[in-house]
């Protein structure tokens, strides 16, 4: 058989139809960001919290940029009220080009250019913060009937991980909607959705026989959380439309999962992984993503592992006992 470029599903995945040869390409990713920010309050009362820099970058944009590197050109960001700063950031900035170029600053042009170039950036607003699953629900409109990968702006994942490039490869061998999924400390699965492994089906990707949203810790069927990447197949779209609010008045994207885990369908399925992430919406993982990527950077690395070690050593030494 011959080989299918990495991204592309046969239509029989898609619609059971097989023998057709139409083929069908992951091409379109969603980034929700129209969420609040509380946990980063006072900083996001009067700009996204998906603005805030980590090191010299917006957290959104290493977001896009993970999407990109996994060949996802076609982005679709949710927003909501005060988020015009993610549009402008991804837009055109003539009159700083123009200062830019009149300086001379060929290496800074380019970079401020490559960021409204990297993809195309559409944008719609949640008028309502109603759960990460009505959010997703506003994107169907423009994914119509293809999969689609979704990213969540609070989970930065290493810039030399492989992970959305791995779910989207696994969604194409399998036609099943697959989300990623990390172990976590029993005390924090309160904050995931909590999977109830099932068989594997093949090395490090495991069929969900259940997935719970936010248990407590002595209640959760596992300690593997479901973090912030997905390939979902766009059979999600009707499961969030038959998924229930919670308590809380909020359609949960974990809950329409579960919906296609017990609908006798194609179902879910879980890739584990165990590499670099950051929730840069927890306020020391911020701090840890902001000094790990700056002290991996050459530009300005050096010079601040330099620092960290002075600060260390000082702050060992004030921290000694006196004799």
């Amino acid at each position: 058989m011959e080989a299918q470029p990495r991204g592309v599903v046969r239509e029989s995945v898609l619609g059971g139809r097989r023998g057709r040869g139409v083929e069908v390409n992951v091409r379109k990713a969603v980034i929700p960001a129209a969420g609040l920010g509380t946990r980063f309050l006072p900083a996001s009362k009067a700009q996204p919290k998906e603005m805030l820099p980590v090191v010299d970058k917006p957290a959104i944009q290493y977001v896009l940029e993970e999407a990109v590197r996994a060949g996802l050109e076609d982005i679709l960001i949710i927003t909501g009220r005060g988020k015009g700063a993610i549009e402008d950031h991804f837009d055109r900035a003539w009159e700083l080009e123009g200062v830019l170029a009149e300086k001379g600053d060929d290496e800074k042009l380019a970079e401020v250019r490559a960021i409204s170039e990297m993809a195309e950036v559409h944008y719609i607003r949640q008028k309502m913060p109603l759960g990460l699953g009505h959010a997703i629900g506003v994107a169907e409109q423009h994914v119509g009937a293809e999969p689609f990968a979704v990213l969540l702006g609070d989970d930065l994942i290493g810039e030399d991980e492989k992970l959305l490039t791995d779910l989207v490869a696994v969604f194409e061998r399998r036609g099943t909607s697959v989300i990623a999924a990390m172990e976590v400390e029993r005390s924090q699965i309160k904050s995931y959705g909590a999977i109830t492994p099932g068989e594997e089906v093949e090395p490090g990707v495991i069929r969900v026989a259940d997935i719970v949203e936010k248990p407590d810790p002595d209640e959760a069927p596992s300690n593997l959380a479901t973090i912030g990447r997905y390939v979902l197949h766009p059979e999600i779209f009707d499961a969030l439309r038959d998924t229930r609010p919670d308590r809380k008045g909020e359609i949960q994207l974990t809950d329409a999962l579960r919906r296609l885990t017990r609908s006798g369908g194609r179902g879910v399925n879980a890739m584990r992984f165990t590499g670099k992430r950051y929730d840069v919406g927890d306020k020391n993982d911020y701090l840890r993503a902001t000094v790990e990527l700056a002290s991996r950077r050459e530009d300005v690395g050096p010079g601040f592992r330099t620092f960290l070690r002075r600060y260390m050593a000082e702050a060992e030494q004030a921290e000694a006992p006196c004799d």
